[in-house]
């Protein structure tokens, strides 16, 4: 009978030492795996992903593309609707330099409105040219690594969007610039400021000015456009319900 007890209590002993033991290897890789990430092989990481967190790397890569996808889908689609720039929080307002043309021309006739005027021309623009801004976002999407996705991973809640602002924002203003001019081209708005300045010059005793417009609106733009996919990457990271696809909720279960 005692003999019996005895060999329990071992038996407990033994598999709490299991136990105990599997924790701290647990421990132990949790603390190892930053540095697997940096000094592994795309294939050693990618048997250590599928073996030890049941994730691949190719599905949070595809994952947090997914994620990015929808973002600037819902971005470009909201800011290129007619007033998605104009009367949105997203709205294109003149920087200060505009704003003294515009204050001194008010009272010259012609120019009274022209503040209103021109900003809701190049809001108009905005929103044109946004129409073209999905295929530059979603070229430069496809470029993420491997790598990149699993720091954007456990990042903060818009990492993937800073990574992307950080690493295309150059590239994507080479390419966005020219699509910007030609909206603003098309709705008069770089004539009609043309000749705003050329009046607000005439004006005696002041200094001449010639702000550069196009490239306030680009800026400006972007910012609404990387705001908007920052916006979408939050709300799938910190609402399950946005997770529309079962690779999102697979991916994004991760960092939860």
């Amino acid at each position: 009978m005692i003999s019996n007890i005895y060999d329990s209590l071992n038996s407990i002993e033994i598999k709490y030492s299991v136990i105990k033991q599997n924790k701290i290897m647990n421990r132990i890789v949790l603390l190892l795996f930053p540095i697997l990430m940096m000094s592994c092989d795309p294939a050693d990481l990618q048997r250590v992903l599928d073996t030890g967190l049941g994730l691949s790397a190719e599905e949070t890569g595809r994952g947090l593309k997914e994620a990015l996808n929808f973002g600037v889908e819902d971005a470009v689609d909201f800011l290129s609707a007619e007033d998605g720039y104009y009367k949105s929080i997203y709205q294109i307002l003149m920087p200060e330099d505009v704003q003294k043309v515009t204050d001194k021309l008010k009272i010259v006739p012609g120019f009274s409105n022209v503040e209103e005027e021109i900003v809701k021309r190049v809001n108009r623009a905005a929103e044109d040219a946004a129409k073209s801004a999905g295929p530059i976002f979603l070229d430069a999407i496809k470029k993420i690594t491997f790598q990149d996705a699993l720091n954007i991973l456990k990042g903060d809640k818009n990492a993937a969007t800073n990574y992307l602002e950080r690493n295309t924002n150059q590239a994507l203003r080479a390419e966005f610039d020219p699509i910007i001019i030609n909206s603003l081209n098309k709705f008069g708005a770089l004539d009609y400021w043309a000749d705003a300045v050329n009046a607000y010059n005439k004006i005696p005793f002041i200094t001449k000015l010639n702000p550069d417009l196009s490239d306030h609106v680009t800026t400006k733009a972007m910012d609404g456009l990387f705001s908007l996919v920052a916006k979408k990457e939050e709300g799938i990271r910190s609402d399950v319900s946005q997770r529309t696809t079962s690779l999102l909720q697979k991916v994004f279960a991760e960092q939860d």
